[in-house]
């Protein structure tokens, strides 16, 4: 079963690359690979070329961040899409998986995977909470219910994430999982966290965890300009000025709000009920950063 293309994102990694192409052009179940080049410097484009003449590449001349992964979806020609990034790659046998789920479950418009973390493999606090059903799970999906994904650990109907437009420019990257699966969810499709479909992720050390935190924050808020109630959009932008942000950060944000709230649309009430739920269950003592609809990393 050849059904799934997958898509992997990078820029200026071509070191940390190599590696994860090695493992995802041994996978017998993959359609396509296809690599999307955000603008890097380091000659990766040529190199992806000359050691994996099977991939095909596509260079982009500026950096789209994770936008630049809806390009590599619209030049697939599967029905199904796997993303990765460079740092992440599929199990054997995943694809296959994922592609039956998808055949027999109409309304799943996307695949959250148990994602193993490190050279150890341990499971990501993230898809333990998922496998805890806060949200239960639907009948007519594979497992249970999710308002949120990791983007290098997911698999997506191509029909569903094109019509809801993929990933958005607005938040560049970090978080940019929040506002897709918030209109996949409005738009009627399932979302759901799959065990047998397996990820691995292998993220380098973070350099500054304080700046990936405004990040986070900064994002968190204007997903929420873009589709939560505007009570939670305050809310998180009164977090972010909390968390004290540079300078940089600030003008960053001021500038990305009016594009936010240039596609901002009404809040859908079936989905903002599953957030509540999942503020519940954070409260709970679940994974902190899950209501946000992201995941936080």
């Amino acid at each position: 079963m050849r059904n799934v293309t997958v898509v992997v994102a990078t820029r200026d990694r071509a070191g940390t690359l190599v590696r994860t192409l090695d493992r995802l052009r041994r996978l017998p179940d993959r359609a396509d690979l296809i690599v999307v080049d955000n603008a890097s410097t380091d000659g990766t484009p040529e190199l992806i070329r000359r050691e994996f003449p099977d991939a095909r590449v596509l260079p982009l001349p500026r950096n789209h961040g994770a936008a630049g992964r809806n390009l590599g979806v619209a030049a697939a020609a599967t029905p199904y899409v796997a993303f990765a990034d460079d740092d992440s790659w599929w199990e054997p046998g995943a694809l296959t998986a994922a592609a039956r789920l998808f055949d027999g479950y109409p309304r799943l418009g996307l695949i959250a995977a148990r994602t193993l973390v490190g050279p150890d493999d341990r499971l990501d606090p993230m898809s333990a909470f998922m496998a805890g059903a806060p949200l239960g799970r639907a009948d007519d999906l594979p497992g249970p219910s999710v308002l949120g994904f990791l983007a290098c650990a997911a698999v997506v109907r191509r029909e569903a994430f094109l019509r809801c437009g993929g990933f958005d420019p607005v938040v560049f990257f970090m978080g940019e999982e929040g506002r897709l699966a918030y209109d996949l969810a409005a738009a009627g499709w399932g979302l759901a966290y799959c065990a047998e479909v397996t990820a691995h992720h292998d993220p380098p050390p973070c350099a500054d965890p304080a700046a990936k935190r405004l990040l986070a924050a900064r994002n968190a808020a204007l997903t929420a300009w873009m589709r939560r109630p505007v009570r939670v959009a305050a809310a998180q932008t009164r977090a972010l000025l909390r968390a004290r942000p540079d300078p940089p950060t600030l003008a960053q944000f001021a500038v990305r709000v009016p594009r936010a709230l240039a596609r901002r649309r009404a809040p859908d009430p079936a989905v903002e009920a599953g957030h509540a739920l999942l503020a519940q269950a954070c409260r709970g003592g679940g994974r902190r950063g899950a209501a946000s609809g992201g995941w936080s990393r």
